[in-house]
């Protein structure tokens, strides 16, 4: 118990899914309804520091300099403890390089940056699939978030089975992606809430289930044998298959706005003038796009006729989970 005390500092990226996971089959231990894919971003971060202290009276946690008493953590705080076996009180400060609740996956290196950090001070050493089992109790995306490159969640039936893995870090491939932040504002239906309503009432979840299981097998594929192509396409596919679950729900509600759509066009045309490109959304309206180094100049070229330079953002495949 030599870490209680001190203060420890991790940083974990991003990341954005390539099949996505949209609904749970049981909501308390995070346990989704089929496994997926993601690529880690070196772009958007999260720093956040823990020490287990014998005199604070409560949590004390801050998120960019500000004070909240997010029963959340706390809650996540609390299994650290109980892991741990102590009964401390944790100071936490916690810095995002990411916009919240926007769709750019900051619950992912929030938790991943969270769990790391707790766990090492409140004297746990646990494995990087440890931490991932901790971290998806957090965010089921911070599964992921605690591996650099290519990693993926395996969907599991239980707190023991339902972890993240890493499939390829470094990153062979030549990858990147391009983030058009349309609106950093939190979202007005959070993913949480959103998974559910589709998850219960959708017509057609089952059959995005059998697809997106087809969707993981083609892309861990791709990823072994070098092939953007087939990577891309069918990650845009899946994109719009999850949102198509969002339509189809009871009550219908919607991520994207006009801006995504205007960049989903862009997207197409672009490619109609050859140059490779796919589209990728998560639960909000920011557009992510997926191409090879040498098209992101004329990919930019492109998106600044409608967007600010301060909205986009280009991204490299990213680092796992560190203390710093």
């Amino acid at each position: 118990m030599e870490n209680i005390g001190k203060k420890y500092t991790a940083r974990a990226h991003t990341n954005i899914a390539l099949v996505k996971y949209w609904g749970k089959e049981n909501e308390e231990l995070i346990i989704p309804a089929n496994s997926s894919i993601s690529l880690t971003l070196d772009e958007f971060y999260t720093d956040t520091s823990v020490i287990f202290d014998s005199t604070l009276q409560k949590d004390l946690i801050t998120i960019n300099d500000e004070i909240t008493d997010d029963k959340k953590i706390i809650n996540f705080l609390d299994l650290i403890r109980k892991k741990a076996g102590i009964n401390l009180y944790a100071k936490v400060e916690s810095y995002n390089h990411v916009p919240n609740s926007a769709g750019l996956a900051s619950s992912a290196s929030a938790y991943a940056s969270l769990a790391t950090a707790g766990s090492k001070a409140a004297g746990l050493e646990l494995s990087d699939k440890e931490l991932s089992m901790l971290a998806r109790r957090g965010s089921g995306s911070a599964t992921r978030s605690i591996f650099g490159g290519f990693a993926a969640w395996n969907k599991g039936t239980d707190d023991n089975t339902s972890y993240g893995y890493s499939i390829e870090d470094p990153v062979k491939m030549d990858i990147n992606m391009i983030a058009i932040v349309l609106n950093g504002n939190p979202k007005k239906i959070s993913s949480r809430v959103g998974m559910k309503i589709s998850y219960e009432t959708s017509p057609f979840y089952d059959s995005w289930i059998k697809q997106t299981n087809d969707d993981f097998s083609t892309i861990e594929n791709a990823i072994k044998n070098g092939d953007f192509s087939t990577l891309g396409k069918t990650a845009e596919l899946n994109a719009m298959r999850m949102h198509s679950l969002t339509l189809s729900a009871d009550p219908s509600y919607l991520y994207l706005n006009k801006d995504s759509l205007l960049v989903i066009e862009m997207v197409k045309t672009l490619r109609e003038q050859g140059i490779e490109c796919y589209y990728t959304m998560d639960a909000g309206p920011n557009v992510k796009i997926i191409c090879q180094k040498n098209n992101i100049k004329p990919i930019i070229n492109k998106l600044s006729n409608q967007f600010s330079q301060d909205q986009i953002k280009v991204s490299g495949p990213g680092e796992k989970v560190k203390l710093i």
